[in-house]
């Protein structure tokens, strides 16, 4: 900063006014002297005859102001913070490139009456235009909020989604974990049912084998048993044998044959002998008794 520069502007401050015309400025000298919006003590600013395009938000800070002469300057615009100034009783536009709405609210400046109209209905400008630019503040940031809600919903739906999706993920993983217990639950069932089936399989062969093939004492036994009930059964038919024999004997061969008990047995005899008579192995035993009988 111009430290000459900035004592020339502090110089021109007189009191509660300052003319910084014809100083061939092209915007407020807030590079210059920082304090100068915060100087709200003063009433008159003169501004005329320069080159100044913009003036600074702050400006709207000094709330004393009564007296602006902006003559002859290159402004299009006026900041928002202008509608602050709720003192200003004076205002000079002229000879600026305004914009048409701002430029009709300003009308002309050419006496007294015209140039505190000037300021009255510039700040009434200013004060719509504020509330338009606070609308339009809370309507973006209202928009803004909106878009932040839709995206928050957006965000909750696409987690409840991705919860949904972990969650039937789990489902089907706890099912397909389910089925393979059962299935190899099955499997070790059927293996069990095969073992026990082979089991009774081989413990009834065993039984079918002990009874087919007895231990060698069971079976001595046993055969000495039939042994001897067929001796037995043998000498009891030879006994027999042998007392028909005898008998038959007595009745044929004695003088007992006409007694009435050798009676029938002879007749049974003949009738056995001639029964017998075509067998070849008995004729010789037939022809041996009939010549004892003789």
């Amino acid at each position: 900063m111009n430290r000459s520069k900035a004592e020339n502007i502090k110089d021109k401050i007189d009191g509660n006014e300052v003319d910084l015309s014809l100083s061939n400025l092209t915007e407020v000298p807030v590079k210059e002297l920082p304090e100068f919006c915060t100087l709200t003590h003063l009433i008159k600013i003169d501004l005329s005859k320069n080159q100044i395009v913009c003036l600074p938000e702050e400006i709207g800070r000094l709330t004393n102001l009564q007296h602006l002469d902006l003559y002859n300057n290159k402004l299009k615009m006026l900041p928002i913070g202008f509608s602050q100034l709720k003192s200003l009783k004076w205002l000079d536009l002229k000879d600026n490139p305004l914009e048409p709405n701002l430029a009709k609210a300003a009308g002309d400046c050419l006496d007294e009456k015209q140039c505190k109209q000037c300021a009255s209905k510039v700040l009434q400008h200013m004060k719509l235009l504020q509330e338009e630019a606070e609308k339009e503040l809370e309507r973006r940031l209202l928009k803004e909020r909106e878009q932040e809600k839709k995206k928050e919903a957006k965000l909750k739906e696409k987690e409840a989604r991705e919860r949904e999706a972990q969650k039937k993920k789990k489902a089907e993983e706890k099912e397909r974990k389910r089925k393979e217990y059962q299935a190899q639950m099955a499997a070790l069932a059927a293996q069990e049912q095969q073992k026990t089936k082979r089991e009774e399989k081989k413990k009834k062969a065993a039984q079918n084998q002990g009874k087919k093939t007895m231990p060698e004492p069971v079976l001595k036994a046993k055969r000495s048993v039939c042994s001897l009930i067929f001796s037995l059964l043998l000498k009891l038919l030879l006994l027999f044998i042998v007392s028909i024999s005898s008998i038959l004997a007595v009745c044929q061969l004695t003088e007992l044959r006409k007694e009435p008990l050798c009676v029938p047995l002879n007749a049974h005899f003949e009738q056995t002998v001639k029964w017998a008579q075509g067998l070849d192995v008995l004729q010789q035993v037939i022809q041996k008794m009939s010549d004892l009988r003789t």
